[in-house]
C-alpha cells in the first residue's frame, strides 16, 4: 500500500479568491476584526485542530517545523500566498497515509497481539494534549485507539474475523478518500479555518460545496428530513425538519453523529471520515424506501456507543408543517378549563400565491389568526403557542405573528456592520387578540421563533415557558467570488428591549428541564460564536404586569412538579447526563468496559421503571422493550389514521404550561393604557 500521494498545490484562481475573502472579512463582517497577527496566531492553531483535532497524526516535530509561520499567515493571505496552508495539508496527508498503511499491515494479527485484559485506559478528549513527541509515542497512542475500537466491537457481538474485516474496510475507505483529495479540498479546509474565527456561520463555499449546499436544502424536504454538516471526521445532524421522516420517527436527534448508512437490508457502509456530499448521496433515496442509520447518540458517554435507527424516506408535505390547533380540557384547582393550543413547527409563507383569498394561500400568521378565532368561538380561556423544535423561517411572518397580539410596535431591531439599526414590526394601530397567552419554547426554538418569543416577553404580552432557546441571532448573506461563494455574517438581531438573541437566546420566565445538552446543542456550543450584547432599548408598551407574577407562578409550578413522575424522570435523566460528562477516561480492559456499559444501562432502566411505577405502568426488564412500545404506539396511530403532526394532549410539558397559564389568569389584567377592541378578522 503506497504511503505517499502527489503533493497538492494552489491555483491562481484560489490566490485571487483569497484576496477577495480577506477584503470582505475586513470590511463586511459584523465583528469588524482586522486580519492581523492576533488572527494569524489563532488561524494557525485552528487549522491544525481542523486537520488533526484529536492530535493523533501530526508529530511534535511537524508542529515545530511550521511554528515560525504562526504570525506570518495574515501577510501571506493578503498577498494570496497559500503555500504554508498547502504544505501543512500535504504533511497531514502523508502522516494519515503512513499511519493507515501501518494499521492495515497489523490488522491480521492485531487482536492476538493485544492484551485485552490489561488494566489501562484511554483519554477521551485529547484536544488539550500535546502532539506525540515521536513515532514511538504515536505508535503507543494508536495501540490504545485500536484496542478501544476492538473492545467496543467485541461488546457489540462482533467476532474477531468480523472485526478485522470491518476495521480493514474502514481504514481502506479512509485511505482512498485521502488519495482522492484535491486542491479544492485543501483550499476549503484552509480558508474555513480562518472564516470560522469570525463566527461559525461565516464559511467559504467552494463551487462543489455551493452545489452540495443546495443538495442539503433539498435533502431537508425529500429523504429523511435532516440538515447535516461535517464535524471533524463525522457527519453531524444539525437539525430535523418539522414533520419530516426523521422527526416523525423520533429517534434521530440534533448533534447525533452518523457513522454508518445502509440501504434496506444491505450491509452498513461505514461513513466515518467520508465527505459530506458522499454521505448525503447515501442517505437520499426514493420515497418509501428504507434507510438505516448507525449513529453515536448525542447522549453517548464515549464514541464507542452506537444506535441503529430505521427511517422510511418520504417527502415533507406543506400541510404537515403548518400550524395546528387543539382544545385542551384541563382540571385546575377542582374546575375544568378549556385552553387552546397552537402548534407551530416553522414560520412559513407561500410566496408563490400573494392573494390572501386564493385557496392555496398559506402563511403562519394567517393560519394562526384563523385558529385563534376558532378557539375563541369554542370557548378557549387562553392560548398556548407551542414553538418547541421550531427552527425559524420567514422573518416577515415572525413580525406578522407578533402583530396579531399587540396593538402596534416593533418586533425586532437589526443592527448592521456599519452600525445602522433598522426596525421591523407593526407600524399602525389596529385590533389585536387580547386573550391570555403563554409561549412554549425549547433549545431547538431558533431564529424567527426567538424573535417572536422575545417580543412577546418584552411587551409583557405573554409568559415564556420552557428551556432557553437556541441563541442564533445573526444574519448572513451569500457573496459571489472568483471561485465559489462566501457566506458572511453582516448583521445581528436585537429585541425591542435592546438585548440580543445571539448566544444567550430567549430565557423563559418559567424554566422546564431541558431535554438537550446546551454544551452540545445551541449557539453557545459553537466555537467562536458572536457574544451576547445590547443596544438601546425602545420605548414600548407593557401589556400586563407579568413580572410581578413570576415568583409566585414559579413557586406554584415547583410545588406541582415536585411529585410529577414525568418531571422527576426528566430531572433524573439530566442528572445522569451530567454524571456522564465527568467521565474523562474509558477502560481498555474488556471486563471493565462491559461493566461501565452495563452500569449506564441499569441506571437508565432504573429511572424509567421509577417513572412507570409512579404512573401505575408495568415495569420493564430491558430498554429494548421501550422501542417495542414505541413501534406499537406508532402502528396504532397509523391504523387509526391519526395525523402525524397531531398535538399530543398527554404531553406533560404542554399540560404543565396549561396549568401555569391558569395560575397566571389573575395577572392578565391590562396596564393603565386604553385598549382597542379584540381582534375581529373578516373571514
Amino acid at each position: 500500500m503506497p504511503t505517499t500521494t502527489p503533493a497538492l498545490a494552489p491555483t491562481a484562481e484560489q490566490a485571487k479568491t483569497t484576496k477577495e475573502i480577506i477584503r470582505k472579512l475586513t470590511y463586511m463582517h459584523y465583528a469588524g476584526k482586522p486580519v492581523d497577527d492576533a488572527i494569524s496566531s489563532q488561524f494557525f492553531d485552528n487549522y491544525l485542530n481542523r486537520l488533526d483535532g484529536a492530535k493523533t497524526f501530526f508529530l511534535a516535530s511537524d508542529i515545530a517545523e511550521f511554528e515560525p509561520k504562526r504570525l506570518l499567515l495574515d501577510d501571506e493571505l493578503k498577498r494570496g500566498d497559500l503555500s504554508t496552508g498547502y504544505a501543512i495539508y500535504n504533511r497531514y496527508q502523508q502522516r494519515v497515509l503512513a499511519r493507515i498503511s501501518a494499521i492495515q499491515e497489523q490488522l491480521p494479527t492485531l487482536i492476538d497481539s493485544l492484551d485485552l485484559n490489561r488494566k489501562e485506559s484511554l483519554l477521551l478528549d485529547r484536544s488539550e494534549q500535546p502532539w506525540p513527541q515521536d513515532a514511538a509515542a504515536a505508535d503507543d497512542l494508536w495501540r490504545k485507539l485500536l484496542k478501544s475500537r476492538i473492545v467496543s466491537l467485541q461488546l457489540a457481538g462482533k467476532s474477531d474475523p468480523e472485526i478485522v474485516k470491518l476495521l480493514s474496510k474502514r481504514y481502506q475507505n479512509q485511505f482512498n478518500r485521502v488519495q482522492q483529495s484535491n486542491a479544492e479540498d485543501a483550499f476549503q479546509a484552509y480558508i474555513n479555518s480562518l472564516t470560522e474565527l469570525y463566527d461559525p456561520h461565516t464559511n467559504y463555499l467552494s463551487p462543489r460545496s455551493s452545489e452540495n449546499f443546495n443538495i442539503n436544502m433539498r435533502l431537508s424536504l425529500q429523504g429523511i428530513g435532516a440538515v447535516l454538516q461535517q464535524e471533524d471526521e463525522y457527519t453531524k445532524v444539525v437539525r430535523l425538519v418539522p414533520a419530516g421522516p426523521a422527526f416523525k420517527q423520533g429517534e434521530l436527534q440534533p448533534s447525533d453523529r452518523i457513522v454508518g448508512v445502509a440501504q434496506g437490508d444491505e450491509e452498513l457502509v461505514d461513513v466515518i471520515g467520508m465527505r459530506l456530499d458522499e454521505v448525503v448521496d447515501l442517505i437520499r433515496g426514493p420515497k418509501d424506501s428504507i434507510v438505516h442509520l448507525e449513529v453515536i447518540p448525542v447522549t453517548a458517554k464515549t464514541d464507542d456507543e452506537r444506535k441503529l435507527i430505521k427511517i422510511r424516506r418520504d417527502t415533507v408535505k406543506l400541510e404537515e408543517q403548518s400550524a395546528q390547533r387543539k382544545m385542551l380540557n384541563i382540571m385546575h384547582q377542582g374546575n375544568m378549563h378549556k385552553l387552546g393550543v397552537i402548534d407551530l413547527p416553522t414560520f412559513y409563507r407561500n410566496f408563490a400565491v400573494r392573494d390572501i383569498n386564493h385557496p392555496d394561500f398559506r402563511s403562519t400568521s394567517y393560519d394562526v389568526m384563523k385558529h385563534v378565532t376558532a378557539l375563541q368561538a369554542e370557548g378557549a380561556e387562553g392560548i398556548i403557542i407551542d414553538l418547541r423544535d421550531n427552527g425559524g423561517g420567514s422573518l416577515d411572518e415572525a413580525n406578522a405573528l407578533t402583530s396579531l397580539f399587540i396593538e402596534a410596535g416593533a418586533t425586532v431591531q437589526i443592527r448592521h456592520s456599519n452600525g445602522k439599526v433598522d426596525r421591523a414590526g407593526k407600524n399602525y394601530r389596529s385590533n389585536y387578540f387580547d386573550m391570555p397567552v403563554v409561549v412554549l419554547i425549547n433549545r431547538l426554538s431558533a431564529s424567527a421563533s426567538e424573535i417572536f418569543a422575545g417580543a412577546m416577553q418584552d411587551y409583557k404580552r405573554a409568559l415564556i415557558i420552557g428551556s432557553p432557546s437556541f441563541g442564533k441571532g445573526t444574519v448572513q448573506s451569500i457573496n459571489d467570488l472568483t471561485q465559489g461563494q462566501l457566506k458572511i455574517t453582516e448583521s445581528k438581531f436585537y429585541r425591542v428591549s435592546g438585548e440580543s438573541t445571539q448566544h444567550r437566546g430567549v430565557v423563559p420566565d418559567i424554566l422546564f428541564p431541558s431535554l438537550y445538552d446546551s454544551e452540545k446543542v445551541g449557539e453557545s456550543s459553537l466555537e467562536h460564536a458572536l457574544p451576547w450584547d445590547t443596544i438601546a432599548a425602545m420605548n414600548l408598551r407593557k401589556y400586563y404586569n407579568l413580572e410581578q407574577a413570576i415568583p409566585t407562578l414559579a413557586q406554584q409550578h415547583q410545588q406541582r412538579v415536585a411529585h410529577d413522575p414525568d418531571f422527576i424522570f426528566m430531572k433524573d435523566r439530566h442528572e445522569l447526563a451530567d454524571q456522564a460528562k465527568k467521565i474523562t477516561h474509558i477502560p481498555l480492559n474488556i471486563a471493565d468496559r462491559k461493566a461501565l456499559d452495563e452500569e449506564e444501562k441499569n441506571k437508565l432502566l432504573a429511572i424509567e421503571n421509577k417513572r412507570r411505577k409512579a404512573k401505575g405502568l408495568s415495569l420493564i426488564t430491558d430498554l429494548d422493550e421501550l422501542k417495542e412500545e414505541d413501534s406499537k404506539e406508532q402502528a396504532e396511530k397509523t391504523a387509526a389514521n391519526e395525523p402525524s403532526n397531531a398535538i399530543d394532549e398527554n404531553d406533560p410539558l404542554l399540560n404543565e404550561a396549561g396549568q401555569i397559564l391558569l395560575d397566571a389568569m389573575p395577572y392578565y389584567q391590562p396596564q393603565q393604557v386604553a385598549k382597542r377592541p379584540a381582534y375581529a378578522p373578516s373571514m
